[in-house]
């Protein structure tokens, strides 16, 4: 990658103006689901988060060179249709050339730093509705954490909604990541339970004063039969980081059968898979749609 990262460098140093005219090049997505009929979108918005840990090594997501070798080799495979990140990687990635034909959402909030004690506090740091749409992209994603004892969560509601109805008043997808969260030893825990995540999807559902283009990024939990049935919104569902791949793909498969799912959102499980073959694990959720 040394060369495209030179290449990188070059036009942030040289040519700044080269990142809206490669936004502006750049052949759109004639559908935000493939040929398959589901979205296969690679996840790459954890650093901007602080949360750079992939398994055992704490930083493996801070290897910026690293990153988007992978990201360029995901984004090549058959069958994957879009990418989700913050803005000075969805720029690189213009820079490169690679988004061709690819939805591109970009990543909303991230003041949530993770493991910080104001993690629920999650304000909108990265894009907005307006620079989405100026940028020709698809949608922006949030993540919404709801924790019932924490004094910060209706602004977290308020601001999702207030971009929620920014990004529907553009036509553009609003993709709302909910959780039910709780503080336990001094961290904010997501809780995965059945009914906690049908809850935050009820909660998340009703965000905005309207909602034909919110989508939903959910977790695959148990009985998602009853999860996917808690809204008439489509799902995408997330990978997370991944201890089992053959269970995670199981329980992928599984839920993609659900008339709301539409697709896969997934990150560090396919871009750092356990034995480091990216293209293989992209193809393997890619065979599940």
């Amino acid at each position: 990658m040394s060369d495209n990262l030179s290449r990188i460098v070059s036009a942030r140093v040289g040519d700044p103006g080269a990142v809206a005219a490669a936004a502006t090049r750049r052949v759109k997505a004639t559908s935000l689901l493939g040929e398959h009929g589901k979205a296969m979108i690679i996840a790459a918005d954890h650093p901007a988060r602080g949360a750079n840990g992939v398994g055992t090594d704490p930083s493996a997501m801070a290897d910026r060179s690293r990153l988007l070798d992978r990201l360029c080799i995901a984004l090549d495979r058959p069958g994957v249709t879009g990418v989700l990140a913050t803005a000075d990687i969805l720029e690189d990635l213009l820079l490169l050339g690679v988004l061709d034909g690819k939805s591109v959402f970009g990543s909303m909030n991230r003041a949530g730093l993770a493991g910080s004690v104001f993690e629920i506090d999650d304000r909108f740091t990265g894009y907005d509705a307006a620079t989405l749409a100026e940028m020709g992209f698809d949608g922006g994603k949030m993540l919404t954490r709801i924790a019932l004892d924490d004094p910060a969560t209706p602004s977290v509601l308020e601001n999702t909604a207030r971009a929620v109805n920014e990004l529907n008043d553009r036509q553009l997808i609003a993709m709302v990541e909910p959780f039910l969260s709780v503080w336990k030893d001094g961290r904010i825990r997501n809780d995965l339970s059945t009914d906690a995540v049908v809850k935050s999807i009820t909660i998340a559902s009703g965000l905005g004063r309207r909602t034909a283009y919110t989508w939903l990024k959910l977790p695959v939990v148990d009985d998602m039969e009853r999860v996917l049935a808690s809204s008439t919104l489509p799902a995408l569902l997330l990978g997370g980081e991944v201890k089992d791949a053959d269970a995670a793909f199981a329980s992928w498969g599984k839920a993609l059968k659900q008339p709301t799912a539409q697709g896969l959102v997934v990150g560090r499980s396919l871009l750092y898979p356990e034995g480091g073959d990216v293209a293989g694990a992209v193809d393997r959720a890619v065979s599940l749609l």
